[in-house]
């Protein structure tokens, strides 16, 4: 496994994380608690240093499942988790206040909720869910933040940026008061690059990725004729006809490249992390099976530049996280 530093924090963490939704169960269908478990265990075994997870995962049930296995070993891991907007607004509305979303008492409540999931005394890195710049002078959010960090509830602060909206986290980077920004960043959706990227390097600030297989189309299992549990989120992702239109864009990458389409998802990840600025990508890993498989890819690591450069042309921005 190896090891980047997380910004200004200098936490050194692996570059292959733990992405904790799915194992909390909420729009997710098929996780086993059991199999989530040796997932876990055999991804800390592996070297996986850091997990993320968050409250509003299965109410607190991911943070439990995280907890158990971070005090089970005998390894020292990173934990990030996230605090809901007491609106329960995701993504942040333009003009919505800070007060709305994240006043101060609600930043430490929800704080000491996750501790009392996970079972541990700190945090190593504690996110806002949602983000929005215009809260940067607004509200009592950041006096909460300077709070917890003193009793040391929390070592570091970042936010999680709205869903395809990177350049919406630039004036919270430059302001100097985050530690780390959690982003989508894939090979359709590349447009971290374009001014966020350039900004925490500048500023030292640690990038957190989510998303790197576009919620599965990037592994090249999701077909025209897919079908998904009912209930499981992704049916709305992927609903209408982005299936087929995922599908094409899939088989295109897969030919330019000149790989097979099942040969997908380790190009997807090794692509995230040739990136200099990003610090650790965090797939969800609900099974022994996709634990395997990233860190396998992780060990290859990454691409060579005539290979990024065929996937540069592949930028595909659009948000499905709208409903068709």
């Amino acid at each position: 496994m190896n090891y980047r530093t997380l910004g200004k924090t200098h936490l050194q963490v692996s570059q292959l994380g733990y992405g904790a939704w799915g194992i909390g169960k909420h729009m997710w269908e098929g996780a086993d608690d059991d199999e989530s478990m040796r997932a876990l265990r055999r991804a800390i075994d592996g070297g996986v240093n850091f997990i993320d997870t968050a409250l509003a995962y299965g109410d607190g049930h991911s943070e439990q499942l995280v907890g158990s296995a971070v005090k089970a070993s005998d390894r020292p891991v990173y934990v990030a988790s996230k605090i809901p907007p007491k609106n329960y607004e995701w993504p942040a509305r333009p003009g919505v206040h800070a007060s709305e979303a994240y006043p101060a008492e609600w930043v430490v409540e929800c704080t000491e909720r996750s501790l009392a999931n996970l079972g541990l005394e700190t945090i190593d890195v504690q996110q806002f869910h949602v983000w929005s710049d215009e809260w940067l002078s607004q509200g009592d959010w950041a006096e909460a933040v300077d709070k917890l960090r003193h009793e040391g509830k929390i070592r570091f602060f970042g936010v999680s940026i709205n869903d395809h909206q990177p350049a919406n986290g630039l004036a919270l980077v430059r302001s100097g008061l985050v530690d780390s920004v959690q982003v989508i960043y894939n090979v359709f959706d590349q447009s971290p690059e374009d001014e966020l990227f350039p900004a925490v390097l500048e500023h030292n600030v640690g990038v957190i990725v989510r998303v790197p297989f576009d919620e599965g189309s990037l592994t090249g299992k999701v077909t025209p004729t897919t079908e998904f549990p009912e209930g499981d989120w992704r049916n709305s992702y992927f609903g209408g006809d982005r299936r087929q239109q995922v599908w094409d864009r899939v088989q295109a990458v897969a030919g330019d490249l000149g790989v097979p389409v099942g040969g997908l998802a380790e190009v997807a990840l090794r692509y995230t992390l040739s990136h200099p600025a990003v610090s650790t990508v965090i797939p969800g890993m609900r099974s022994l099976r996709n634990v395997e498989a990233n860190l396998s890819a992780e060990a290859s690591g990454h691409l060579s530049s005539s290979e990024l450069d065929v996937l540069r042309r592949h930028r595909w921005l659009r948000n499905f996280y709208q409903a068709p």
